[in-house]
């Protein structure tokens, strides 16, 4: 199927100004992130940047490394890989590891739900290793995983060593590459119910029940946040990649490099507080959202329908005005099946006088596999005998 664009023609609102360069603009003349050594502030949908502060400068990311971590282990969980209720056995290794951890102990078996909530919450170093095996085999080839994953999500200043980014040679991000996979995660809706909790308990009312708080005070002080992943090396300082939602329009905000969790804290709701004053989102359509169908002729469904991956929102200055804008469908230049459900198929592209104003792909609505011999002849006979 070759590269194909498709123009929709649709009556709706977008940005008048040109919002990229305004916002270029207004975040270079304020400083949202005094102390840190890097920090992004990012609109969840479209992924335009409302403050950085540099952005690419390669850091140690310490615990925010499981914000990847956490990318693989919701990709096998919604590709049935992995299931909620699935007990895991702990090995002699991730009992072993230091740091934060629910002291797992070697040979003990724990739910991945409940391994979730303590790297989710707890930053559990022991809960990353333990799932990161039962995933990939084993931690080296995770770690592998991770770094694919890396190179599929397009970012060029981040390399892993571990899954828990304890201190590592040569184990490295950036502000702007952890916005990007915090992105990426929160394609799967339901992480929140886990980040966002405050405290709970896990081995409940047994004799070895352990405590969970979360390490993102965020979570419980500042309305709308519900996630993500702090982190704290001696190394890497204080860290946060934070997430809120308030008003219909979801925000990231990470800081690296703080010197207190006071100050790192301070930072991330400072630029909170900016974009939620400086700014609103306008919904055009919701995730999921059928954009087109794609024909298969040797497929077993004849008709694919191709969606959005995520909502698609148009960012604008608060009491700016709108007029009207461009949408279209680019689609890859080599689909062939069979193609999982979920699969990138296209990007859709909101422009205005050929200026970008976001882009957000979609998706094979569902599986689509080759059709058998049968099933070929079946409708070949159905479309003769409808002639």
């Amino acid at each position: 199927m070759k590269k194909l664009v498709v123009y929709l023609t649709v009556l709706m609102m977008v940005c008048v100004s040109n919002v990229s360069v305004i916002h270029g603009q207004e975040s270079s003349q304020i400083e949202l992130a005094e102390g840190a050594k890097s920090a992004v502030l990012m609109e969840h949908s479209s992924g335009t940047l409302l403050y950085d502060k540099n952005a690419h400068e390669k850091l140690p990311p310490a615990s925010m490394t499981k914000i990847m971590t956490l990318i693989l282990i919701m990709e096998a969980i919604h590709q049935d890989k992995l299931s909620l209720n699935e007990k895991v056995r702990i090995s002699e290794r991730a009992a072993s590891m230091g740091g934060s951890q629910i002291f797992l102990e070697a040979g003990e078996e724990m739910t991945v739900n409940d391994l979730l909530k303590g790297v989710a919450v707890a930053s559990g170093n022991d809960a990353s290793v333990a799932l990161a095996e039962r995933i990939s085999g084993s931690v080296e080839g995770f770690v592998k995983d991770m770094n694919k994953k890396v190179k599929e999500l397009g970012l060029k200043n981040t390399k892993f060593q571990n899954t828990t980014g304890l201190p590592e040679e040569d184990h490295y991000s950036t502000a702007y590459d952890m916005a990007v996979m915090a992105q990426e995660l929160l394609k799967y809706e339901d992480i929140t119910k886990y980040t966002s909790i405050y405290e709970d308990y896990l081995r409940k009312g047994q004799e070895n029940e352990f405590w969970l708080v979360n390490t993102n005070k965020l979570v419980r002080h500042y309305p709308g946040v519900d996630g993500l992943k702090t982190g704290y090396t001696s190394k890497a300082k204080y860290c946060l990649t934070a997430t809120a939602k308030k008003n219909g329009m979801r925000v990231i905000a990470v800081v690296m490099g703080a010197k207190t969790p006071k100050e790192r804290n301070a930072n991330v709701a400072g630029m909170l507080d900016y974009a939620y004053n400086q700014f609103a989102t306008e919904e055009l359509y919701k995730k999921n959202h059928k954009m087109d169908s794609i024909e298969l002729s040797r497929g077993d469904i004849q008709n694919l329908d191709v969606v959005t991956e995520r909502p698609v929102s148009l960012l604008k200055k608060k009491g700016e005005k709108l007029d009207n804008m461009k949408v279209s469908i680019e689609y890859e230049s080599d689909i062939q099946l069979p193609i999982e459900k979920g699969t990138r198929l296209a990007m859709l592209k909101v422009t205005k006088k050929d200026k970008t104003l976001t882009e957000v792909p979609l998706v094979a609505a569902e599986t689509a596999k080759k059709a058998s011999v049968w099933q070929l002849y079946k409708r070949t006979l159905g479309q003769m005998l409808h002639h």
